[in-house]
Order: C-alpha cells, then structure tokens, then sequence
C-alpha cells in the first residue's frame, strides 16, 4: 500500500513542530562555540534535524532521559541521530543513521508525569565516527561537517527564490497551516537556513529528508529541495481539487434538498403534488379497467415504480407514458356487431354500387359470427386498379356492422418499428401504428384498413412486411407482441382489410396469409349507375349547389365517360364532373339562373374538345396492324401491334419497350408462321428475302407478358399475306409453336377496355370462356366474342 504524502507538517499530524527561532543569524554568533569531539547521543524516532532549526521534543526513554539531563548540566549540547526505522524501540548502534546535527538544549521542562519535553536548536552537522558506549546512554565521538559555503551565483539565487515560492503555493493549498507562515517564509534571508526550515517542515518520509541533510554541497542541496516541492505541490493540487469538487457536489445536494423541502411545502398548502394525484388517478382508473392478469401485474409494478421516483428524474416521464398507454388501450373491451344481414346488406349497397363479391363474402362472415357467435377474424385483401372503391369500401364494411373503422397508410413504409414499436429506452420511442390506432378507436375489434399493402418498402432499418407475417397471422395475432407495450395484445378480434393494386409486389409468406379478393374495373353502365348515385350529388354539395335543380342525364354522362376518361375507377370522372359544378357554381353567382338541364354542347364548352376518340379503330387500316388486349394495375387497355417488312436478309427487328417475355412471343409467332407458311398462302423464301420489323406504340411505357402472342401472330400473317385485319376487333391469348392458343388473365379489365374504346368483337381462348360468364351481361352488351383453340382459327376470324 503506498504510504500517503503531504506536504507541510500539522499539529494534528506529529509530535513535532518546527519552530523559527527569533534571531535567525545565531548561526553566525555560534562560530565561536566550542563543540567537543565526544557528545552524548539522542536518537529521534520520527523526525530530522536541520542545522538553525528549533524543535520541541518530549522524551520519554529512559536512556534518552538521562543523556538529555546530563548533558544540560554539562555545555547543553548533544548529538542527535535519527533511526533509520522508527518502530524499534530500543535501538541499537546499527539502528541509526551516521549524519545527523549537533544540537543545543535551549529549554528542559519536567512534565507531572514524569517525562521530560526538551527544546533543541541545531547547531552544526557532524558525521558519527565510533561509539564508545552504549550505557547508561549513547556516547560518541563525532567528525563535525564545515558551515555551508554560500554561492554567489544568479543560478543559486533563482533556487532560493523558487523555493520561498513553491513552499508559498503549498501552505495556501494546505488548509492547516496558517497562512502566516508564508510571510514569515518570504522574511527569512539566510539562503542556508532557508534551505533547513523548509527541509525541516517537509512531510515527506524521513529518508527523504535524511537524504537532504546527507548532502554536504548547499546548492546540489537546494536543487533537490526544489525537485521535492514540485512532487509535494502537484499533490497538494489535486488534493485540493478533489476537495473542492467533494464539497461543491456536496453543497448542491444540500441545496436541492433544501429545495425540495420547500417545494413539498409549498405544494402542501396548495393541496398537494400533482404528480401524486397523477398517480391517483392511474390507480383509480386501473381499478375498474378490464384487462388481462398480464397486463393489471405490469401495471402494479411500473406503478409502484412510479411512485418511487423522483418527477425530475429522466425515467420518471418514460415510465409514465407506458402506463399511460397501458390505461388508454382497450385490451377487452370491444364494440357489439350488428348481425342484421339485411341491414348490412342495405348498407353496403348503398354506399357502393355492384362489387357483389366483396359484399357476399361480408355478409357470409356475418352469418357465422351470427350462428357461432365468435370466430377469428379473415384477413381479406382487396386487390384491385386504383379509384374503384377498395378503401372506402372498408369504412362501409365498419359501418355495416357496427364496428370502429381505422385505417393504417402502409405505402412508402420502411421502418419495421413502424409496426412493432421501438424499445421505450429510445429517446421518442413510441408504440407500432397498429397499437397507436387501436389506442385511438378505443376497440379491440375493429375494421382496420391496412392501406396500399403492396407500396411496403425495406432498406437496412428493417422489412415491414415481414413484420406484418405476425399481424396478419389468425394463429399467431392473439399474442402479438409490440416492442414499447413489452405485453402481448390480441388482435385476432380485429378485421384486417388489406388493399393493393399489384399482387406481384407483395412478398409471397404474406400473400398467402391474404384471403384475395379481385376487384375489377367497372363498365361504363356501372360507372353511370356511380355518378348519378354518389359523385354527382357529392360534386353538388361541395360547391353549394346542394339545393339548386339541375339535371346531367344518362347519355351525356356516358359521353363524358367515353370521351374525357379512359380509366377502371371513377377518379378522373370525378374531377371532371367538379369542372362542371364549378363552371354551373360560376353561372349560378353571375346570371342567378341556371339551365335545368346540362347538355352535350354543354360539356364540350365546359371540357373542351373530346380528349379520347374511338375514331382510331374506324380507319382503315393497312395489313399488318392489329388491335391486342394488355392487363395493367391500373386496369385493361388497348395497344397496337405494327409489323413492316423491308428487302433484306430476313432479320426481325422488335422496338417498343418489350420485355423479354414479349419478345419471346415475337420469336415463337415467326416461327410458327414460317413452319406453316404454306397454310396460310405465304411463300417460304419470302422470310429469307424479307426483313420484319415489329413495333408497339407508346414506347416510353415498358410492356411485357404472353398475352399479344395471337395478336403478333396475326400482325405477321397480316403483313406476308397482305391481307388486313377485320375493323373493330381485338384479340388476346398465348401461343405455342404447335399453333395451340393458351388462356391469359384479366379478362374483365381487358374486355372493359376494349368496350370503353368501343371496339365490336374480341377473340379469346376457349378456356377463358368462364371468365367472360362472370362478367354481367349488361356491362358487354354489344360485344360479340370469339373463343378459339388454334391459330387457324385466330387468322380465318381476323383477316379480310
């Protein structure tokens, strides 16, 4: 263990003080004192002494004693040694050290109980030669050291000053000293006993200070000296430092305590802390919530850690907001379902026209709920283009059966905490969208829409829709854990409806916890039926026009339908519809009249001129070109496939942004066609002479699948035989090199396309049969379809 240094010696410390005597140039009065060559000898315990240095001793063995008594009697001078090991009482001869001061025995007091306390003043340093006796006391003869010769150089004055500065520096830093004493420090002017007082006052070990006294050259003396201050003073530093710190971290506590007290005081006489009445009122409303055992134990426990905290505390607020979020979700608490099928029937056909799908299978989970009286929740998926109605729908589904609805933004999300919350030790942590929205409709068993669930993203934060596995999970949702709620929460209550409009971007472990349920594009009756039902009077009452009479008939709606929208849902007619109620709004506020009815004239000066035109089908079209059906998320379309041939050496050449599955159909309808050439009128070498080149319009959008195989087929054909293709009619289906045709899907999107560009007749497979039987058969009045099996069959349909 090292032995702890400080630096001047205080009364608390030692027996020993050091005292200045008055006249400090008593040195040189004792020039002339005769010190013999035979001392008695004083050991010294725990000190040194320096030449000029006046010191208290108190004696207390008896050997000691008597030296000391006979030789006061005697000159008053003795030797004194100091022991190089202070714990031996009795000490030897080899015991003690060989350099030690002659001293004069200035004062000798008998104390009452019988020891003796002797003042001694050094006098000259000696070098102990032999010892004569050892009985009754130490005797000696000595070799006495000359005076110190003083230097008179600058270097030795620096050292003198540095020293009276350095031992300044220590008493202020020493809190026991009185700082008198470095004013009599500074007034000491003899450099040699300078050098002894401050040696003398050192607290260093005493083999330090016997090192000094050992060595006879003053100014290697007083370069050592320093060098043992400046350790002294580095540790006086940081002794003070610690000091203060301890004392102001000290009076701090002390203050806030102080604070504290008064606070509570104050707050006493105001009616009491409102902290402590936050805490009451959490108890009060945890006594009548109905929630899981897991959930009241949690809440005992964070309670009655709240209570233990201080408000101040960074902890306090954190653990506060989770039992503030544990109150205010609704664990078992949930809303009465209206088993009226009629009623929910009533509701749902009101609020959306068709989508007989959806609203059977609602009312299906009805009937069981009605019969059972519980069952998990389907996971249901709306898949559909954008502007149908798949979120609305949602809501009407709640209203129907008399259930909160909350809705849940999924596109464009990253974040996995997003749904599973983040860990509450996070700086403005905060539960998953799933807890926070079931937190706000106060109902376990809502009808939560989880929004474009095909728009999830994932980067290095995490994978939402991995996330969602466990959300959409019927076997796993009961016990759905949330990283901020650190409980278990059931959500298999709930109603999960997703919407999308792809399925290809949903990850496939999710699609197959998704109940599909497919929404295709509406025909134009139905959009008709739409607008007259909800758009129109919407429209109205959004530019007050509520109130005002006017009507917009059937056939006019059809044409804004036909000829200023070409989509599957009813957006883009709703804004068009909001054109013509702002212009009647602006009518109504300058004429105060208003027709009563809106014409086509009307909607031309309104709309402009027809931004779509069917007239592009009715041309006559050179061989070569055909009318193709294509499926896109935002539902069906048309597009053109163009073939040229050129002199050449029989290259084929497709442009048009083609994907590769589209290009593959290229290669197999050319390889078909000059398999079979002869079938169809077409000279074989015609393919070696002739260069072909495919191309699909709208080349800036990306075009990709196998469902333009019989139309690319047919525009081949169309361009060897030169024959051209009927007016009015599109086709669609997959080809093989046998010349088989393979069915596609879409069919209702692609179908609806081609009456909305109203073309006339289309050509499918046979197997693709069933899926026009489901489309209403008011919605393709006027279509007339050809199912086929082979590619013979396709060309003899389409060619002229």
């Amino acid at each position: 263990m090292v032995k702890e240094k400080h630096f001047f010696r205080s009364e608390e410390d030692t027996d020993f003080m050091p005292i200045i005597p008055i006249n400090e140039h008593e040195s040189e009065q004792d020039k002339n004192l005769v010190i013999p060559g035979i001392l008695p000898i004083l050991p010294l315990r725990n000190t040194v002494l320096f030449p000029g240095v006046v010191l208290p001793i108190t004696v207390g063995r008896d050997k000691s004693i008597k030296a000391v008594n006979d030789a006061y009697k005697v000159d008053k001078l003795i030797g004194v040694l100091a022991q190089t090991d202070a714990n031996i009482e009795e000490p030897e001869p080899k015991d003690l050290c060989r350099i030690g001061t002659v001293a004069k025995i200035v004062k000798l007091i008998k104390m009452p109980d019988g020891g003796t306390t002797i003042i001694i003043q050094g006098k000259r340093r000696f070098e102990l030669q032999e010892m004569l006796s050892e009985d009754p006391y130490f005797k000696a003869s000595i070799n006495l050291f000359d005076d110190d010769i003083l230097p008179v150089t600058e270097d030795f004055h620096a050292y003198i000053s540095t020293i009276k500065d350095l031992a300044g520096q220590i008493i202020q830093l020493s809190p026991n000293l009185p700082t008198e004493a470095s004013i009599i420090l500074k007034n000491i002017e003899n450099p040699s006993f300078l050098i002894n007082f401050v040696s003398s006052n050192l607290n260093s070990e005493l083999l330090e200070k016997q090192n000094l006294l050992e060595i006879h050259d003053i100014h290697e003396r007083a370069e050592r000296l320093i060098f043992v201050l400046q350790r002294e003073l580095q540790f006086a530093e940081l002794k003070d430092k610690v000091t203060n710190k301890t004392r102001t971290e000290i009076d701090k506590q002390q203050r806030d305590y102080f604070l504290q007290q008064q606070l509570k005081s104050i707050k006493d006489e105001l009616g009491g802390d409102s902290n402590e009445r936050e805490i009451a009122d959490m108890k009060k409303k945890a006594e009548s919530k109905k929630w899981p055992e897991a959930a009241r134990n949690a809440f005992k426990t964070g309670i009655a850690k709240l209570e233990r905290m201080h408000p101040t505390t960074p902890d306090y607020s954190v653990v506060y907001n989770h039992l503030d979020l544990m109150l205010d979700l609704p664990w078992l608490d949930i809303t009465a379902d209206n088993y009226d099928l009629k009623n929910a029937k009533k509701v749902l056909d009101m609020d959306h026209y068709g989508m007989g799908k959806i609203k059977t299978r609602i009312l299906e989970y009805l009937a069981v709920l009605k019969l059972k009286g519980d069952m998990k929740s389907p996971i249901l998926c709306f898949l559909g283009p954008p502007g149908i109605g798949k979120t609305s729908l949602g809501r009407s589904i709640a209203h129907a059966i008399g259930r909160k609805y909350v809705r849940v933004s999924l596109g464009g999300l990253h974040d996995e905490s997003e749904i599973r919350g983040h860990r509450k030790t996070y700086i403005g942590a905060m539960p998953g969208r799933i807890v926070q929205n079931i937190r706000k409709c106060k109902s376990s068993n809502p009808v939560m829409i989880l929004d474009e669930i095909d728009k999830i993203g994932s980067d290095f934060r995490g994978d939402p829709s991995s996330a969602l596995l466990e959300v959409l999970d019927p076997e796993q949702n009961h016990t759905f854990y949330d990283n901020y709620l650190e409980l278990e929460y059931d959500l298999s209550k709930v109603l999960f409806i997703a919407t999308a409009n792809n399925l290809q971007n949903i990850q496939p472990a999710l699609r197959d916890r998704l109940e599909i349920i497919d929404l295709s594009g509406y025909a134009i009756e139905e959009k008709v039926e739409i607008a007259k039902r909800h758009l129109l009077p919407k429209q109205k009452e959004a530019h007050g026009l509520g109130k005002v009479n006017f009507k917009i008939n059937d056939k006019v709606l059809e044409k804004i339908i036909e000829n200023h929208t070409r989509e599957s849902g009813v957006r883009e007619l709703d804004r068009q519809l909001a054109s013509i109620m702002r212009y009647q709004a602006k009518e109504l506020a300058t004429k105060n009249k208003l027709k009563s009815n809106v014409t086509m004239p009307d909607v031309e000066k309104i709309l402009g001129q027809s931004r779509y035109s069917n007239e592009i089908y009715k041309t006559a079209n050179m061989p070569g070109v055909a009318v193709g059906l294509a499926w896109t998320y935002v539902g069906g379309d048309i597009l053109f496939i163009e073939t040229i041939l050129a002199d050449g050496k029989g290259e084929l050449k497709l442009t048009g942004n083609l994907g590769n599955v589209m290009k593959e159909s290229a290669t197999t309808a050319l390889s078909y066609l000059q398999a079979n050439a002869r079938k169809f009128g077409i000279d074989p070498a015609d393919f070696a002479k002739k260069n072909i080149h495919i191309h699909v319009p709208e080349g800036a959008v990306p075009k990709d699948g196998p469902s333009a195989g019989v139309t690319m087929l047919t525009s081949l054909t169309s361009a060897f035989t030169a024959r051209k293709v009927k007016p009015f009619l599109a086709m669609t289906g997959e080809i093989t090199l046998r010349g088989q045709v393979l069915p596609v899907g879409g069919i209702k999107e692609k179908i609806l396309a081609a009456k909305r560009a109203g073309l006339k007749e289309i050509v499918l497979c046979s197997l693709n049969e069933k899926d026009v039987n489901e489309i209403d058969r008011s919605f393709i009045k006027g279509v007339q379809f050809h199912y086929v099996k082979t590619m013979q069959q396709v060309v003899d349909l389409a060619l002229v």
